[in-house]
């Protein structure tokens, strides 16, 4: 889903550090620089276009053409190096070359101005010699560049460079956090009839005196936490705040607990009104193949369509497969970039058009005709089906033609050919793109939304639901006679891999959907997965085939609803208890005690299933239990961040993208208003992660920033999630 090579500066402005900072002979601190033994390959190291480098036997080994002007135009370098502002800092390495060269060692900031910090020029010869060189940084960041600039050197030579080690700073990696109040609330806010809870770090063992104050600073309620105790995925101490008993209306609430005051909300009936129509009107941001128009993405996120074959695009018209996997090419234009990269992948996208056809099928989230600001409003269509239909048709156009080997199959996905930078608008992209091979996974993908596409299509436009329908079965049938064909965990350059070794879920799953709409009792037996506290993810889809019995009961033999309806509601239950037992209200509590990639989309997956066990029985704590997972993820968290751009006073507005990308290039936009972060990743597979939150707590890893990508990345399927959350939160407004 996202490059390892980082986007480097095109030039740098060579400068010394200014006389007020001249470092001293040396530098004590902390290790800013990942892999400087090379140990682990190249990662997460970065060279120039023209200069491919390679690690040979542990160095980092780059070959310098001949014939450049400037030092710049030949680099080896690493981005994302964690600096602080008039700290010095001493640089060692050990290098030589196949020449005597100069080269330049640079420390500088890798975004937009490229402001140089310092440069040191030394003398390179073909026997390997270690330098030290000391120099000062002029702005804190987590965007710092050292770089080794090759250039401008007779002729071509290898440069080779070991046991690179940049020390210094005061604040030790993974420390400085500033989390702002230690009362964390829910920064959108509270509905007059629902929960309202804050929870507040304090080390003290005895209940504290909280008061609620209005916009004026008048205080309107009073009361005493409950010590929650320890948390186990923060590592905070936490007390809990309750006034629900408060229900006037109003903006700019706080909630005071001694000095510490949180951040600003509101009470109001139709809080989350905007939020569902923002989540929703993100897919359109997103689409691919088409305009996105100032008229109704607003002039910051209009732009030409992309993909489309206009140069230097390749385009998505006639897409090849790679090469030696097919023959021929098939016109995907259209559906919507999946995350941070602009690929577009059958399983996530067939989850994301689920979710939202799912809101149309239930009563309450029908949003009805004219509600987004999208092209098809007003056309007497449901939005959000016209939203899905542009993913479904895109889904559609990836099955394998007839006549074809492997005809019926479905293409696992189709993107770049090699990772671009960021930003890289779509109209822009240069990448050949190709069309992976059909896998298992995709095609059950498309039979289980062509299914559920043919259902609720019927009643608006027939002849496409009947070519959904026709496509379902036809992928069905194609997956049975290829049960076992996988999409491979090491085709991940130029996009994800999306691997998945395991379909029986995703038999099931289609198999559910294709009874639910046909009757068929064919389909009856292959459903053979029920819902567990795994809850559900892309590769996970076996509670799907619960979640789509639960929806239309009707459809299904009573024994089976019944089964399906006990297995919801204990998982929704272990879920509430989950919530309940933490410090901050989150449905997501692996059992590992580690948090994923994306752990976000556990939590709003986790809140759907408590929110459909509401639908199933009208239990107010499935309700409240719903709200509080909303509270989490607006702001009352470990991290006080509201993880949905544009919600709340401290909102992430800087995740991974290649068209939102405002903090890399202040042109651009940051992620449109209703975007959701990927959020807390123990597994921090991203080098400003590492740099940045070595030893965090599970809920505390995060960070948002553009090349966080592994804590801070966006994707269509954690949208879809919580579109389907906020559409259901707005609904128990009266």
């Amino acid at each position: 889903m996202r490059s390892a090579l980082l986007v480097m500066a095109a030039v740098l402005v060579v400068a010394l550090a200014p006389p007020s900072l001249a470092p001293p002979a040396h530098a004590d601190g902390f290790e800013r620089v990942l892999n400087g033994s090379f140990a682990t390959g190249k990662t997460p190291w970065w060279s120039s276009g023209s200069t491919p480098s390679q690690v040979d036997n542990g160095r980092l080994c780059a070959d310098v053409p001949a014939g450049t002007v400037n030092p710049w135009d030949s680099m080896i370098g690493q981005n994302d190096i964690p600096l602080e502002a008039g700290q010095p800092y001493t640089l060692r390495f050990t290098a030589s070359a196949t020449a005597n060269v100069t080269v330049r060692a640079a420390l500088a900031l890798a975004v937009k101005p490229n402001t140089s910090m310092f440069t040191k020029a030394v003398t390179i010869g073909t026997t390997a010699k270690t330098f030290t060189l000391t120099g000062a940084a002029t702005i804190a960041t987590l965007s710092g560049q050292l770089g080794f600039q090759l250039g401008a050197n007779a002729g071509a030579f290898t440069f080779c460079v070991d046991d690179v080690s940049l020390i210094g700073g005061a604040i030790p990696p993974g420390g400085g956090h500033d989390y702002g109040s230690p009362v964390r609330v829910n920064q959108l806010g509270y509905l007059p009839s629902g929960p309202k809870q804050a929870s507040i770090v304090d080390n003290a063992d005895r209940p504290l005196s909280w008061q609620l104050k209005d916009s004026d600073g008048r205080t309107v309620a009073t009361g005493r936490t409950k010590v929650q105790g320890g948390d186990a995925m923060s590592g905070d101490h936490v007390h809990i705040a309750d006034f629900s008993t408060y229900r006037r209306s109003g903006h700019g609430y706080t909630l005071a607990v001694g000095s510490s005051v949180s951040e600003p909300f509101d009470i109001e009936a139709d809080l989350y009104d905007s939020l569902r129509r923002d989540s929703l009107e993100y897919f359109y941001d997103n689409r691919s193949g088409t305009p996105i128009e100032a008229a109704y993405a607003g002039a910051a996120y209009a732009r030409p369509a992309g993909h489309i074959g206009v140069a230097p695009n390749k385009g998505d018209t006639s897409v090849p497969c790679l090469p030696g996997t097919c023959d021929y090419s098939l016109d995907v234009a259209g559906g919507w970039y999946d995350a941070g990269d602009q690929g577009k992948y059958v399983v996530n996208g067939g989850l994301a058009a689920w979710q939202l056809m799912d809101m149309d099928e239930r009563s309450w989230g029908r949003p009805g005709d004219g509600l987004l600001a999208i092209p098809e409003n007003h056309n007497g269509i449901p939005d959000v089906l016209d939203e899905s239909r542009w993913e479904m048709e895109f889904l559609l156009s990836m099955q394998v033609p007839a006549g074809q080997p492997l005809a019926g199959m479905v293409h696992h996905k189709i993107h770049d050919l090699a990772w671009t930078p960021l930003p890289t608008m779509p109209q822009n992209d240069p990448q050949p793109r190709y069309l992976h091979p059909p896998s298992t996974a995709a095609t059950l993908n498309l039979a289980a939304t062509a299914a559920q596409c043919a259902r609720v299509w019927a009643l608006w436009d027939t002849a496409f639901a009947q070519r959904c329908l026709t496509a379902a079965r036809t992928a069905w049938q194609a997956a049975l006679a290829h049960p076992a064909i996988y999409a491979p965990a090491d085709d991940n350059v130029g996009g994800g891999a999306y691997d998945d070794t395991d379909v029986s879920d995703e038999f099931s799953w289609a198999a559910a959907e294709l009874y639910a709409t046909t009757g068929d009792h064919t389909y009856l037996g292959h459903i053979t997965t029920g819902i567990t506290s795994a809850g559900f993810s892309w590769r996970d889809t076996g509670a799907l085939a619960d979640l789509t019995i639960v929806r239309a009961p009707w459809r299904f033999p009573a024994i089976t609803v019944l089964k399906a309806r006990a297995r919801v509601l204990k998982v929704a239950d272990g879920y509430v208890k989950d919530l309940k037992s933490q410090g901050y209200p989150n449905p997501y509590r692996p059992t590992d005690g580690q948090y994923v990639w994306g752990s976000n989309s556990a939590t709003t997956n986790n809140a759907m299933i408590i929110a459909t066990a509401y639908d199933l029985t009208g239990r107010p704590g499935y309700r409240d239990a719903a709200l509080e997972s909303m509270d989490y993820l607006l702001g009352r968290n470990a991290v006080n961040q509201s993880y949905i751009t544009g919600y709340g006073e401290r909102a992430s507005h800087n995740e991974h993208n290649r068209i939102f990308a405002h903090e890399l290039d202040p042109a651009l936009p940051s992620p449109p208003a209703g975007s959701m972060a990927g959020g807390p990743n123990s597994g921090l597979q991203d080098p400003v992660a590492q740099q940045n939150l070595p030893g965090c707590r599970p809920a505390k890893c995060y960070l948002d920033e553009i090349d966080s990508y592994s804590t801070n990345e966006v994707a269509i399927n954690w949208n879809s999630s919580l579109a389907w959350l906020a559409g259901f939160v707005d609904s128990l407004r009266p």
